[in-house]
């Protein structure tokens, strides 16, 4: 049974969230605010949490940065909740490592489908994570024991996401790879209204890469359709 720690300062919401979640057959422990947040994460190791924005004294992005920062949660996967549905408070996020977002107020059936997605993707590790082989391609070589990219030998560290999501590319970098297949195999689901963030991850990757390869841009994007791997670069 997975193990989802829920942090959020609003009583009435954090109870009807485990009460649904326990419901769906998920073991689920809360808190309050962003101290007894973290404080359970360390203490619990859940599989997943759920985390709210908005708190007072310790907002969520500062738990979520701390969750990142400690050897034994920074693999954890976050949803973050939020009343916010700007894209610069999602590339906040994306920037500390939260692995997706949910916009309140939202149905319960939605918020079973972005935790089932998440809990199915740590749990399907690539084969390529499992055997902890090193993969290259041009000049492109994946380091999955540290989650990083080494490009013309200097290294570029990458979230768990985002390194998921070059492997994806690296994997199929003979053709487009459609922002759908990109959902359905990192996320676990295809909405049409988060092709934007697949957009900002890309937007991410592209940035830490450059900085490693003197400018060099391995990311194609195909307009109406995906991304393309550039194993030697352009």
């Amino acid at each position: 049974m997975s193990k989802i720690l829920v942090v959020d300062d609003d009583k009435a919401i954090n109870e009807l969230i485990k009460i649904n979640l326990e419901l769906f057959g998920y073991d689920v422990i809360t808190a309050f605010d962003g101290i007894q947040g973290f404080t359970l994460a360390k203490q619990e190791l859940p599989d997943l949490i759920i985390l709210d924005v908005m708190m007072p004294d310790v907002d969520g992005y500062t738990v979520a940065k701390r969750v990142r920062e400690n050897q034994n949660t920074k693999n954890i996967p976050i949803l973050m909740l939020t009343a916010l549905n700007m894209l610069e408070d999602k590339v906040k996020g994306f920037d500390i490592g939260v692995d997706d977002y949910l916009v309140k107020p939202f149905e319960m059936e939605e918020l079973k489908v972005r935790v089932r997605a998440l809990l199915k993707r740590i749990n399907a590790i690539p084969e390529s994570l499992a055997t902890k082989e090193i993969l290259t391609i041009g000049d492109i070589t994946l380091l999955p024991e540290t989650y990083s990219v080494k490009i013309q030998d200097r290294i570029a560290k990458l979230t768990p996401i985002e390194f998921d999501i070059l492997n994806l590319l690296l994997q199929n970098h003979d053709c487009m790879v459609p922002s759908s297949k990109i959902l359905q195999d990192i996320w676990g689901y295809s909405p049409e209204d988060d092709v934007e963030t697949i957009r900002v991850h890309i937007r991410h990757l592209r940035i830490k890469i450059s900085k490693v390869a003197n400018g060099k841009e391995y990311i194609e994007t195909i307009y109406g359709g995906g991304y393309r791997l550039l194993p030697n670069g352009k």
